[in-house]
């Protein structure tokens, strides 16, 4: 597994969120974590990328143990984090947006152009302010600005949330289409049972800070995790 939290525990100081919970999540697949808000979804990411410290458990990234390592050093071993929100700059346009991430790196231009081929919807936008841009069109550029780091396991922290039925259908293409070009996981938070089920090969449901249920993707499972979630 490209990607495993071993019973982690963790929460903001005194009050721990998380109780000993457990995912992996596949080398070239997605896994899900579903639950109400407030079950600690959030925070559990916040732990598997290092903006929280792990109480308990343990972190395991691609064999090695980084419970203990900076985010910085996480990011640059692969791992990339979309939170919440569509965040970007909204003061630079599309094209500074995504240029700011790519100066640097050896492949900077050839990786914008892979992003603007993934996200066509930016092409005509890379003029405009971010913060002119449509919740749908914040989040892909949101995503587009983590892929352009060349992870190896993306992490999505409700990436459909407010965002129009024609957008999420492209978000859900564009993480089928990653993974199945391989070498990129993906771990994603979502409150959409449909699209979660659709995107993931695996499903845990994160209940109070605890992992209730799990099982496999595909829209099949929908009845089941609508009943494990008592929706």
């Amino acid at each position: 597994m490209m990607l495993e939290l071993i019973d982690v525990r963790t929460g903001y100081g005194r009050s721990e969120v998380i109780h000993g919970a457990s995912i992996e999540v596949p080398a070239d697949g997605v896994a899900a974590v579903m639950g109400h808000n407030g079950a600690g979804k959030t925070t559990l990411l916040r732990a598997a990328v290092g903006l929280l410290k792990v109480t308990q458990g343990t972190v395991m990234f691609d064999g090695a143990d980084i419970t203990s390592m900076r985010p910085s050093a996480r990011v640059k071993m692969g791992l990339a984090y979309v939170p919440q929100g569509q965040q970007s700059f909204g003061y630079l346009t599309t094209a500074e947006n995504l240029q700011v991430v790519a100066d640097g790196r050896k492949r900077g231009k050839q990786l914008i152009d892979e992003m603007l081929d993934l996200f066509p919807a930016l092409k005509d936008l890379l003029t405009r302010r971010a913060g002119l841009l449509s919740g749908g069109q914040r989040q892909q550029l949101a995503i587009a600005r983590a892929l352009i780091t060349e992870p190896t396991m993306l992490i999505l922290d409700e990436p459909t949330e407010g965002i129009q039925p024609s957008v999420v259908a492209e978000i859900e293409n564009t993480i089928s289409t990653l993974t199945q070009r391989g070498g990129m996981g993906v771990l994603l938070v979502e409150q959409q049972i449909g699209f979660a089920l659709e995107a993931a090969g695996r499903y845990y449901i994160l209940e109070s800070g605890r992992i209730t249920s799990t099982g496999e993707g595909g829209s099949g499972a929908e009845a089941s995790v609508r009943e494990a979630m008592t929706i």
